[in-house]
């Protein structure tokens, strides 16, 4: 999909007054337009999503320089192949589902007195550690999972 110059310019244009604030994150209307112009590229809506609401400017860079030249956006000789990524992906799943059932199944953590659910809150885990960082990355980068921090990995909101 081609980018129309006249939205890169406004993007660039708003990189520009986002950058001018003392703490990016007060720039609540120019990060609104953002978000309406990268949904309207072919970009994952979960990473538009993601950079928009964490305020994050540097990855909001690293997604206009995508937008800008996509052949540098392909993936890197390094990049995990296909069925590496599907078996990471696959043990997170399990890993997450295991996390879940232990969060329910605790006695001691909720009251018998408590009216709360017995849903996990659980949404969040670290990876497992038998695939390296780059694997996660990738996955990400796909919008199969969404980086929230600190090493922590979820599955994207659908």
């Amino acid at each position: 999909m081609t980018i129309d110059p006249a939205v890169m310019t406004k993007l660039d244009e708003l990189m520009t007054a986002i950058r001018g604030y003392d703490d990016p994150r007060r720039a609540a209307a120019e990060w609104k337009q953002v978000y309406r112009l990268l949904q309207q590229t072919d970009l994952p809506p979960v990473t538009v999503t993601h950079v928009v609401g964490m305020r994050d400017v540097a990855r909001l860079a690293e997604l206009i320089d995508q937008l800008r030249c996509p052949e540098a956006a392909a993936p890197q000789a390094d990049a995990p192949d296909v069925e590496t990524c599907k078996r990471a992906l696959r043990a997170f799943r399990k890993r997450l589902a295991l996390t879940r059932l232990d969060d329910e199944s605790r006695i001691s953590s909720r009251s018998p007195l408590s009216m709360g659910s017995d849903r996990s809150v659980a949404n969040g885990i670290i990876p497992p550690n038998e695939w390296s960082e780059t694997v996660w990355q990738e996955l990400a980068r796909q919008g199969k999972l969404v980086h929230i921090g600190h090493g922590f990995y979820e599955l994207p909101k659908q």
